[in-house]
């Protein structure tokens, strides 16, 4: 959830219009990953010498169009015909965690009355509360109940007390004050022209657009500053600062890239690093404070020594020097500008001044003896326009749905042969490792998770293997117990989750074998780990004819999903029933329960309807009570080895008086549903079930959302 979207042009000249449609759309690229409020803020001076001195902040809670109608009206006091040749805006897409949807808590925050510093912010800070408590007794006032807006205020309490200091060095100092994860773009009007961003444990990418369409390298060598580890706080000091608020100690290096700016060679700025312990140093409250920051790590002014000179350079050929660069968390909002993208790594800290990009390194936790040199290659993104527009769908959840039948194509292209052959080569090397493992240990969150639940079943069938399923936060917050026979195996469809990804950085500490399954579609996850399960039982002869069956059943897939979704009015009648509901039960056994699982997963996100997923072998034990005329159930019911338990369950729903609506396979006799309502699919091979019931219950979270939206 959540999106970040930043634009700067330099020598580019933009309209304050220009400027401002450039970042809505930017948000609307974003729209699918779910949002309840939006923001921009843009350069508002209106004297012809001070263009940037003030800042127009707009947030409004609702959809991206809505910011759009009102901004077109409240800007109206503005000239938005004015042109930049150089500006910086950024802009948000938010979905509440700390803080009510409201206008007051969208972002961008800003850290006073009139917007110093702008932050925008996905993830969670989670040492907000001692930041906070930190600025309140230094006389700042909050007017949001976010943990973000802790950022921009932080970041203007040190600027206040350190004006030296040079954009790039307020947020290293700031980063190192915060736990959590976050991805985070920053503006100032005091530094006007300069965009930063860095990310931890949040995706963040820069996308380079230049006059002539292509950077001259497609690989930039790097520059990296001797560095020096900051050492821990004296005894004495340590005692009177706050340790919760205090970083691990710190190797920072400095990546630069060398962009030629013209024909002639290149332009070169000089940045200075860090020098440890200035404002311990110098700042007279440093040690006097009880709650105070360590302020130390990662300061000197930008004039002052130097222990390692760094140089930022200009990423293109022109003459002319033009250059538009943009930082987004996904790179659908930033396709349309430009393909060439760098991915930024945790600590990493983006830095654009006076038209050069430079990327500093802030490596937490490392000794003075790691020489890795960081690089950064420039990157093609690999997608089209059309692929992230809706077309003609109301949702993108719906185009999604309906994109499934090139999806699961596109998913075993390759690696389901013609043959039967099952072909993985990412893991072919790591087979027989796999094969010997201890246990298999499927790591993931939300609907990955459900993915992994679905192909459980079918993976302890085909490997004999024992399977273990995490939930990456709580595999995290037990410290579970790993060795170093086991297989993780982290599931995610951005490849970005924070807690799978801190998951799998325990594992390989463990020394256990990690395996990665990025996909952002449920199903196509499901098929990467069936696949899986295909390949480490190909040597079992036992497991032939079963194996033969579902790989049978996988080519025919496309085509019976093309079948299940022609029932999308059918599914639509249903949805116009349920969306009167309050609450709404999901059940299933077998394969099918992950099936419920998403289904109630997709319902709730899209309709903010409550609604559970539950397995109907469990009714006895606490759900059954809940069944009443009243609530509302859909039950999955499949001739497979339970569907006579998943029979005694319909029948015990129907004794409490329970109307439940049926997802059933076509081989299901009608007198078996009680002349109950249902939906028919066609059959295949059991194992695989689980990607078809998928299609009518996500069918029904869509239509029941796109029905609850207009009353609301």
């Amino acid at each position: 959830m959540c999106g970040i979207f930043a634009y700067l042009n330099f020598l580019t000249p933009k309209t304050r219009k220009e400027i401002a449609d450039i970042l809505i759309q930017g948000l609307e690229r974003m729209e699918y990953r779910g949002y309840d409020s939006a923001g921009i803020a843009i350069d508002a001076g209106e004297e012809p010498n001070k263009p940037h001195d003030s800042v127009f902040l707009f947030r409004k809670t609702g959809k991206v169009a809505t910011l759009a109608q009102c901004l077109e009206k409240d800007s109206a006091h503005l000239d938005m015909t004015a042109s930049y040749a150089i500006h910086c805006g950024i802009a948000h897409t938010r979905w509440a965690t700390h803080g009510s949807p409201k206008d007051l808590n969208s972002h961008p925050q800003r850290s006073n009355e009139t917007s110093d510093f702008l932050v925008v912010h996905n993830g969670i800070i989670t040492n907000y509360r001692e930041i906070k408590e930190y600025l309140l007794k230094k006389g700042h006032r909050f007017e949001s109940e976010t943990d973000t807006e802790v950022i921009a205020k932080l970041i203007q309490h040190i600027h206040d007390r350190y004006p030296d200091f040079s954009f790039r060095q307020l947020v290293e100092i700031v980063i190192q004050q915060l736990e959590g994860a976050f991805a985070l773009a920053f503006k100032s009007r005091k530094f006007p022209g300069q965009l930063v961003a860095t990310r931890r444990g949040s995706p963040l990418l820069v996308g380079i657009k230049t006059n002539n369409g292509r950077l001259t390298f497609d690989q930039f060598p790097a520059t990296v500053g001797s560095g020096e580890t900051i050492r821990a706080l004296k005894k004495t000091a340590a005692s009177r600062a706050a340790s919760l608020l205090r970083p691990p100690p710190i190797v920072r290096n400095s990546l630069t890239y060398y962009f030629p700016a013209s024909a002639h060679g290149y332009r070169t700025q000089r940045v200075f690093a860090a020098r440890p312990g200035y404002l311990r140093d110098h700042d007279e409250s440093f040690c006097g404070t009880p709650t105070v920051l360590d302020l130390s790590i990662g300061a000197a002014p930008s004039n002052g020594d130097c222990a390692s000179p760094m140089s930022s350079i200009r990423p293109f050929g022109s003459s002319a020097w033009e250059v538009e660069y943009f930082v987004a968390s996904d790179a659908s909002a930033i396709v349309e500008h430009t393909k060439q993208v760098l991915y930024l790594e945790d600590d990493d800290v983006a830095f654009v001044e006076n038209g050069a990009l430079s990327i500093h390194r802030i490596k937490r936790g490392l000794s003075e003896k790691d020489k890795t040199l960081p690089t950064r290659e420039v990157q093609e993104i690999n997608m089209e326009l059309q692929q992230i527009m809706m077309g003609n769908f109301q949702t993108y959840m719906q185009k999604e749905i309906f994109e499934q039948t090139e999806s699961v194509v596109n998913t075993m292209r390759g690696r389901v042969l013609p043959s039967g052959e099952v072909v993985l080569g990412g893991i072919k090397e790591f087979v027989p490792d796999i094969k010997r493992c201890r246990r298999l240990i499927m790591v993931a969150c939300g609907t990955s998770y459900n993915s992994a639940i679905a192909c459980r079943q079918i993976i302890e069938e085909l490997t004999e293997l024992p399977v273990v399923l995490e939930l990456a936060s709580d595999f995290l917050d037990r410290e579970t117990p790993i060795f170093r026979d086991d297989v993780s195996i982290f599931i995610s469809q951005s490849g970005e989750t924070a807690d799978t990804l801190g998951a799998l950085r325990y594992c390989k500490q463990h020394g256990a074998l990690v395996i990665g399954v990025t996909n952002t579609a449920y199903t196509s996850q499901m098929l990467s780990l069936l696949m899986l399960a295909l390949v480490l039982s190909e040597d079992r002869k036992s497991a032939e004819a079963r194996r033969a069956d579902i790989i049978d059943a996988l080519n025919k897939l496309s085509g019976h999903i093309s079948e299940i979704l022609k029932l999308d009015s059918e599914v639509k009648e249903i949805a116009k029933e349920i969306f009167k509901e309050k609450s709404l039960l999901v059940m299933g056994r077998g394969f099918n329960f992950a099936t419920c699982l998403e289904g109630a997963l997709k319902i709730k996100e899209l309709s903010y309807m409550h609604c559970e997923g539950i397995m109907s072998g469990e009714l006895k034990h606490g759900p059954l009570a809940m069944v009443d005329e009243h609530l509302a159930i859909v039950m999955v019911i499949c001739k497979d080895n339970v569907y006579k338990k998943s029979l005694n369950a319909l029948q015990q729903v129907l004794a409490r008086g329970g109307r439940p609506i049926i997802i059933a396979d076509s081989s299901v006799p009608a007198d078996d549903l009680a002349g109950m309502p249902h939906v028919l699919r066609r059959d295949t091979v059991t194992g695989i079930r689980c990607c078809r019931t998928t299609s009518p219950t996500s069918t029904v979270s869509t239509w029941t959302a796109l029905a609850i939206w207009p009353s609301l």
